[in-house]
C-alpha cells in the first residue's frame, strides 16, 4: 500500500478555512473522506461551514476558533486536538493577511500583526505537528506562499518578504525530510478572487485575471499527494515568475511596483 492509499482517511488540519482557497481545501479534502480541523477568527461561520460539511460528506468536523496573529495560538491549537485524541496527518497552513501601502505610512500594529500570520504562526504549527508526522512515517504539509515569493512588492514590501520566507522554508524543510515519509509544498498562486484584497485594502491588478480559488486549491492537492516541494498555480503565473527568475532583482521590482502601484 502506498502512501496516498494510507493517507486517505487520515485527518487534516486546515487554517484559515471558513473561505477562498482555505474553504476549497476543506471541500476538496472532504469529498475525499477526511475528517478535519478547521482554524479561523470566526466561531460562527465555522460552525456554518462545519455544518455544512459534516451533512454533505458524511466526516467529522472539529473547529478551533482562533487568531492567529496571537502568538499563543499554534500551541493552543496542537494542545487541544491532542487532548481529544485528533492527530494530524495533513497540515494546510493556509491562512494569511496582507497590508496594502507605503511601508512608511503603514500601520506597524497591523504590520507585526500579519508577520505573526503569514510567518511565525505558520512555523509554529509546522513544528508542532511535523514531529508526530515523522514518528508515525506519513505525513503531508502544504505551506500556501505566493508569486510574490519571487521578486520584491513596493506596496506590499512585508507581505512579499513574509511569502518569500514561506517559500524558502518550505524548500528548505521538504529537503530535511527526505526519507521519513513526510513531505513538504509550497503551493504559489498568483491573483485569485477570494476576500483577501478587500481585506489588504487593495484590488486586483487590472492587467491580470485572477484565478478560481477552486483552482488553486486543486492544484495544491494534487502537488501536496504528489509530494511536490513547490509548485506555482497557473500557466501564466509559471510565465511570469520563469521571467521574473531571470532578470535583475531590481527590474522585477519596478513591474511589481507598477503592477501594484494603485491597487
Amino acid at each position: 500500500m502506498d502512501f496516498v492509499e494510507r493517507i486517505m482517511n487520515k485527518n487534516a488540519l486546515i487554517t484559515g478555512a471558513t473561505a477562498g482557497i482555505g474553504f476549497e481545501f476543506a471541500e476538496l479534502l472532504a469529498a475525499k473522506g477526511h475528517d478535519l480541523a478547521l482554524v479561523a477568527r470566526d466561531q460562527a461561520r465555522l460552525a456554518e461551514r462545519a455544518k455544512s460539511l459534516e451533512a454533505r460528506h458524511k466526516i467529522r468536523v472539529k473547529t478551533l476558533a482562533k487568531d492567529l496573529s496571537d502568538p499563543a495560538s499554534a500551541a493552543e491549537i496542537f494542545g487541544e486536538l491532542k487532548s481529544c485524541n485528533f492527530p494530524i496527518s495533513i497540515l494546510i497552513n493556509n491562512a494569511g493577511s496582507g497590508v496594502y501601502g507605503l511601508f512608511a505610512e503603514t500601520e506597524l500594529a497591523r504590520q507585526l500583526e500579519m508577520l505573526q500570520v503569514n510567518m511565525i504562526s505558520l512555523a509554529q504549527l509546522t513544528k508542532l505537528f511535523l514531529k508526530p508526522m515523522i514518528d508515525s512515517n506519513e505525513g503531508r504539509i502544504l505551506n500556501v506562499a505566493s508569486t510574490v515569493s519571487f521578486q520584491p512588492g513596493p506596496y506590499l514590501a512585508l507581505y512579499s518578504a513574509s511569502k518569500a520566507f514561506v517559500c524558502s522554508f518550505s524548500c528548505a524543510l521538504a529537503l530535511e525530510l527526505k526519507n521519513t515519509g513526510v513531505t513538504v509544498t509550497a503551493l504559489c498562486p498568483g491573483g485569485t478572487q477570494t476576500e483577501f484584497q478587500q481585506r489588504a485594502g487593495m484590488g486586483h491588478s487590472s492587467s491580470l485575471r485572477p484565478m478560481t480559488a477552486r483552482s488553486v486549491a486543486e492544484i495544491g492537492c494534487e502537488a501536496m499527494f504528489k509530494g511536490r516541494p513547490i509548485v506555482v498555480a497557473g500557466l501564466k503565473n509559471k510565465i511570469m515568475v520563469a521571467v521574473s527568475r531571470r532578470v535583475p532583482t531590481m527590474w522585477a521590482a519596478r513591474v511589481a511596483e507598477k503592477l501594484n502601484k494603485g491597487r
